[in-house]
């Protein structure tokens, strides 16, 4: 009886960690490649791409200090070819979910794209500057997160 037990109770633990795993962090420039501002401006325009605020807060309300930043929650999709244009995130860091699909991101400290997969978090923080490109033949689905100084 205790045979029989086992397998249901592994089955069952397996399902549980694979619920409550974590997403993987994105992929990371590859070794070789970084250095600081090798790229230093990229596509300047959006194209293919709907940017919609799902959610948001005025961490001023929140936050002593924080007044005339916000905390946003928003839903990018990037269809194929399309670009999210170059951008700076000094003052103004980030968490990328990639939902869906692929997409490359074209950095200031790496000589290459990085390509984000479905499941990945990409961390944006003080004096990145990059943009996005979707080269995959699908809808690229991503979810950001980010600290925006309310202009």
């Amino acid at each position: 009886m205790m045979q029989t037990m086992k397998a249901p109770m592994s089955i069952a633990f397996a399902a549980i960690a694979a619920l409550v795993a974590a997403p993987a962090l994105a992929g990371e420039c590859p070794a070789g490649k970084s250095g600081t501002n090798v790229r230093t401006s990229g596509e300047m325009t959006p194209v293919g791409v709907t940017d919609e605020e799902l959610g948001g807060i005025d961490l001023g309300q929140e936050i002593k200090g924080f007044d005339g930043r916000r905390l946003r929650f928003r839903k990018l999709v990037v269809q194929p070819g399309g670009v999210v244009p170059w951008h700076d995130h000094t003052g103004r860091p980030a968490l990328i979910l990639t939902a869906e699909g692929e997409i490359t991101e074209f950095r200031s400290d790496c000589k290459v794209g990085v390509v984000h997969k479905a499941g990945e978090i990409s961390k944006e923080t003080s004096g990145l500057k990059h943009y996005w490109k979707n080269e995959s033949d699908a809808p690229a689905v991503l979810y950001a997160a980010d600290v925006k100084l309310d202009e």
